[in-house]
């Protein structure tokens, strides 16, 4: 079986309270698709990413119908989770920022800019004239709205789902090889070095040097759930006249912040295999299905050239109306083909008003 990857499932990002962050995203973001709570040991991330020790997490899985990726909103509930030692600042190794799906770009901005959010930027265009503004959660956590046009369904919502991220890097070539081999990335929109007014660079001074390079990928998505997931880019910004740092130095998987990017795929062997061939072998790997309570699936790690941490799910079984107990087996369907609009749509009975 070849590896197909249907999409960007979601972006991990640790806090200290998983119910209070779900309650921001879901106003704000209209992350209000619950798929799954889970209440776990994070037993396989022991060797490499916790410390040796395995330890207990709280994880919510939340989506939003109108399209795009979700969050995994991960808190420890075994220890104090930690921030970062120093400033984020963009380029330093990691992921800097998600992007979000806007449908009308100045009403997302009034609207967030009269809930009294803080917003990093005013309304600005991307090297390709993309319109995009940056803004800031109560944790510190930054996400990119940008203008975005394909939409699964459309409500009064402003926000559609995770559509990609920014993430800092230290070699643009290698890094630029990984994501196009590993993940699809083979299309540059631009590649630009300078220095950017329309960035949010965490800085007072925007002046520094930095190169840009925007990726997408020319195939479509295949497999389950590319019609919710839709497209995705990602962003690779190298700094050029600073020393960067290591976002999660020193720190461990789960900590506060953005802590992986995970792609929904089918054809774990393959992509084992792939990842082996290129030099990015997988770091974890559940090997069987792995039990999140209300979901299961085999999941996987493997790290960008600068150790920034890609988890890679194949779904096994997804909830789709919890309260009457229907739950969707993908093990034995076809996995090229969309999962029909309909049952997508069903996932709305999960709406957390």
């Amino acid at each position: 079986m070849d590896k197909i990857i249907s999409g960007i499932q979601q972006v991990g990002i640790g806090v200290a309270n998983v119910e209070e962050a779900f309650q921001w995203y879901k106003k704000y973001f209209d992350m209000d698709i619950l798929v799954f709570k889970d209440e776990a040991e994070a037993k396989l991330m022991a060797p490499l990413y916790t410390g040796g020790v395995v330890h207990k997490r709280n994880a919510y899985l939340a989506m939003n119908m109108q399209s795009g990726g979700g969050f995994e909103i991960w808190q420890y509930t075994s220890r104090k989770p930690q921030p970062s030692h120093s400033p984020i600042l963009l380029g330093d190794t990691g992921i800097f920022c998600i992007k979000m799906k806007a449908k009308n770009i100045k009403a997302s901005y009034d609207f967030y800019k009269n809930e009294g959010l803080n917003l990093l930027t005013k309304i600005e265009k991307d090297p390709a004239g993309k319109e995009h503004f940056f803004l800031a959660d109560p944790y510190g956590n930054v996400f990119q709205i940008i203008s975005h046009d394909y939409w699964f369904v459309k409500n009064r919502g402003v926000s559609g789902g995770a559509a990609g991220v920014i993430i800092g890097v230290t070699d643009m070539e290698k890094s630029k090889e990984f994501y196009k081999n590993i993940l699809g990335y083979d299309t540059v929109v631009y590649d630009e070095s300078g220095s950017f007014g329309d960035l949010y660079t965490g800085q007072k001074n925007n002046k520094y040097q930095y190169r840009r390079v925007l990726l997408k990928h020319s195939k479509p998505y295949r497999g389950g759930f590319t019609n919710l997931l839709g497209a995705s880019e990602v962003e690779l910004v190298q700094s050029l006249d600073r020393a960067v740092n290591k976002i999660f130095k020193d720190r461990y998987w789960g900590d506060l912040g953005y802590i992986h990017i995970c792609y929904d795929i089918h054809g774990m062997e393959a992509h084992e295999t792939e990842c082996e061939t290129y030099g990015y072998p997988l770091t974890v790997n559940s090997k069987n299905s792995f039990d999140m309570g209300e979901a299961a699936g085999q999941f996987a790690y493997n790290e960008d050239p600068d150790g920034t941490l890609i988890e890679y799910v194949e779904t096994h079984k997804v909830p789709v109306l919890k309260k009457l107990g229907w739950y969707l087996n993908l093990k034995d369907r076809s996995p090229d083909n969309p999962l029909p609009n309909w049952i997508l749509k069903a996932m709305r009975f999960s709406r957390v008003k």
